[in-house]
């Protein structure tokens, strides 16, 4: 069977993640980059959008998770979006989830946090 990738890159999304009480009162942007593979259950080409991964969906999965309650923890956000993705769609076989934290409240100067989490294993 053909596996593909699809790859959705800076997804973002104001939200309320942190361990903070700041990071909850404020918020903040957060970035998420989804990289999925899928099998299709037709052929490619079939070219039909019913046999795969509709990725506006799949936005819309991602987007009610990262602004829906508030994680302590962008790993467990990244787990659920993960997670998620693949009980809504059985062709993924894979969900390579990356969320990125801009504004983490270290001492420094940095660019972004950011954690990756593959699923399943």
């Amino acid at each position: 069977m053909t596996t593909y990738t699809i790859r959705m890159k800076n997804c973002a999304f104001f939200a309320r993640h942190g361990v903070l009480d700041e990071e909850e009162a404020l918020g903040q942007r957060f970035y998420v980059d989804a990289e999925l593979t899928v099998e299709p259950a037709a052929s490619l080409e079939a070219d039909s959008i019913d046999s795969t991964v509709d990725y506006g969906v799949a936005f819309g999965v991602i987007e009610a998770i990262v602004t829906g309650k508030r994680r302590f923890l962008i790993e467990a956000l990244a787990l659920e979006v993960a997670k998620a993705l693949a009980a809504r769609f059985p062709e993924i076989r894979k969900a390579s989830i990356t969320v990125r934290k801009p504004n983490a409240p270290v001492r420094g100067v940095l660019d972004y946090v950011e954690v990756n989490v593959v699923w399943p294993q």
